[in-house]
């Protein structure tokens, strides 16, 4: 209006640092949110377009980890860093010492911006029905980019699989998809990474079956396999050259070999435990010592580069040294060298904090360790003549199954790899005796093994948060009938006759939780009118907290011989804020349980 005064200028806050790189959930419109829920061939074309976005993913940060070598260590455009036959001592020692600085300086910095740890796909899966976060993904693939490109001994394919399936379940969040249908397409994140790093299709998928969504059924073999393929049509187009390991030649295996993979088998276990032990042994001894953890890369990445002064090939993920067919010509001295400094660099660079897989180590670990283990039996046994090569990819596989678990995964890795149907043969023997040694003596693999070191008790992909989200609050009846503790039978008889309810909890003078009267007890005749109900209660010190899940809920059921508990507010605060009968608890586990059942069948 002609004349007013012009207000105050109004500004907005200043958003803080969290919210302005919040990622923004995003939302579909809702018919086309009905195509997709309605349609299983929707998921599949989902899943094929996730499988293109990992296999770009693969093509993307694995380029940034080679112009990371090229800038840092100077290594020409046509190698690879793990394959240089010598490195300037300089760069070897320096770049992963002044890396892990920067690694360290950006924890700190992490924990104040971002203090939350991020889930991955197998602990997403398994605790959380798929919800990962897709700005918590980007974090764990920049670390896990810069600790390889810094030269850390640490494999990409952790980076892969994280960005890949948290961009799924980003996408599958934005279509509002069913619990099955998100961890399927978080599955389809892993498999397109997988089979685009390896060049390796099948083994893409059975990696999604076996680690990621812990179950095989009819209707996620379709969305699954499409993402697999799109991921290695994808990734292949950026860089046609696998990034896994090749084959000279198609081998022939004889039947001395089938009998002598079974001990590599046995072998391969015990290595892989004492790495992922080693791992945990190094992190518990840094713990000790009191070094605090933004300190502890700088130590790492000192070691690693002092390591590679002895040998280049310990540095990031070992891509240019575990192609085989070149590596193998080397004398067995060199290659049990080889075998313990990467080893040791490893369990170093994942036990100071830097992120990244044992995937591709256990790749080179194993193969180095099946040519050390063809060369003894050579020599003890001169008359089985064992082919070195052979040996190679058995123990690559047997030790990477003990580690990474997936016994199908591995096979299908041989058999892409060198398409020799009776080499995979002797694989699937090893890695099946190898899987079962470390399951029966260890019980993890290391991706579940650092769940257990964090306190969970998750062993596999397989969906039990439904058992923890199914818990007592979900369960209870609010609507609680109490009494006094102090109240009368003939009174509380009044109150509560015959049929009127089952059980009524009885509380004390504070309002606090006092026990359970079962009302066809409170009727007996054997108990005079003027007794208290206090004197004929049951489950005085057994309750149920609201947190509990259907399972410990049962559990305490089951101890207390009780058909009902009180549930209170909080074991310090026994305030009763519901009632939850065994029978009720035992039908919606049921129900959950039946649900389950008919995903897994695609009923």
């Amino acid at each position: 209006m002609k004349g007013a005064i012009p207000g105050p200028l109004m500004l907005s806050p200043p958003k803080p640092a969290a919210s302005i790189w919040r990622i923004p959930n995003v939302e579909v419109p809702s018919s086309l949110r009905a195509i997709v829920r309605a349609r299983e061939s929707s998921i599949v074309l989902l899943g094929a377009a996730i499988g293109a976005c990992a296999g770009l993913v693969v093509a993307g940060m694995s380029g940034l980890v080679t112009l990371m070598h090229a800038v840092l260590f100077a290594v020409p455009a046509t190698q690879r860093l793990s394959a240089l036959p010598s490195l300037n001592p300089w760069y070897a020692v320096l770049v992963p010492l002044g890396g892990g600085i920067v690694f360290g300086l950006g924890l700190i910095a992490l924990a104040r911006w971002r203090p939350v740890r991020e889930v991955d796909p197998i602990e997403a899966n398994a605790l959380h029905g798929g919800r990962m976060s897709l700005r918590g993904s980007l974090i764990v693939a920049a670390q896990t980019v810069w600790s390889s490109g810094v030269g850390a001994s640490v494999g990409l394919e952790a980076g892969y699989t994280q960005l890949a399936s948290g961009l799924a379940s980003w996408i599958g969040r934005a279509f509002r998809l069913r619990r099955r249908d998100l961890r399927v397409l978080v599955g389809c994140g892993a498999a397109g990474a997988i089979a685009g790093a390896f060049g390796a299709p099948l083994a893409g998928a059975f990696y999604a079956f076996e680690l990621v969504i812990g179950s095989y059924s009819v209707a996620s073999l379709a969305p699954v396999g499409a993402a697999a393929l799109f991921g290695y049509l994808v990734a292949n187009l950026f860089d046609p050259v696998r990034l896994g390991f090749e084959m000279p030649f198609v081998m022939q295996v004889q039947g001395h070999d089938i009998a002598v993979a079974a001990a590599v088998g046995l072998a391969a276990a015990a290595v892989g435990i004492a790495l992922m032990r080693g791992v945990g042994l190094c992190e518990a001894l840094l713990g000790r010592l009191g070094i605090k953890p933004a300190w502890r890369p700088p130590i790492g990445g000192a070691i690693v580069g002092l390591l590679a002064i002895v040998s280049p090939q310990v540095l990031s993920s070992g891509h240019g040294a575990i192609h085989i067919a070149g590596m193998l010509q080397s004398p067995l001295r060199t290659i049990a060298l080889l075998f313990v400094l990467k080893a040791v660099a490893s369990i170093v660079s994942l036990g100071t904090g830097f992120r990244g897989g044992l995937f591709f180590a256990s790749l080179l670990m194993g193969a180095l360790a099946g040519r050390m283990l063809a060369e003894g039996l050579d020599f003890l046994l001169p008359g089985l003549a064992l082919d070195p090569h052979i040996y190679a990819i058995i123990g690559m596989s047997a030790l990477s199954v003990s580690v990474i678990g997936g016994p199908l995964t591995m096979a299908f890795i041989a058999l892409e790899s060198t398409g020799d149907l009776w080499l995979t043969t002797a694989v699937l023997v090893a890695v099946i005796i190898s899987a079962q040694v470390t399951r029966e003596t260890f019980g993890y693999s290391f991706a579940t093994w650092r769940f257990h070191l964090r306190g969970e008790t998750i062993r596999s992909a397989a969906d039990v948060g439904w058992i923890r989200e199914l818990n007592v609050r979900r369960m209870m009846r609010a609507d609680v009938r109490t009494v006094p503790g102090h109240t009368t039978l003939s009174r509380f008889r009044m109150v509560f006759p015959l049929g009127s309810t089952a059980q009524v909890v009885a509380l004390n003078e504070d309002k606090s939780y006092a026990g359970i009267v079962l009302v066809a007890e409170a009727h007996a005749p054997e108990y005079e009118e003027t007794t208290p109900v206090r004197d004929i209660l049951h489950s005085k010190d057994t309750v149920l907290l609201p947190g509990m899940s259907v399972k410990d809920a049962v559990t305490t059921f089951d101890t207390a011989e009780a058909e009902a508990l009180a549930v209170v507010e909080a074991r310090d605060k026994r305030n009763v804020i519901g009632l939850l009968t065994e029978s009720h608890a035992l039908r919606r586990y049921s129900e959950e349980l039946e649900l389950r059942r008919r995903e897994l069948t695609g009923e």
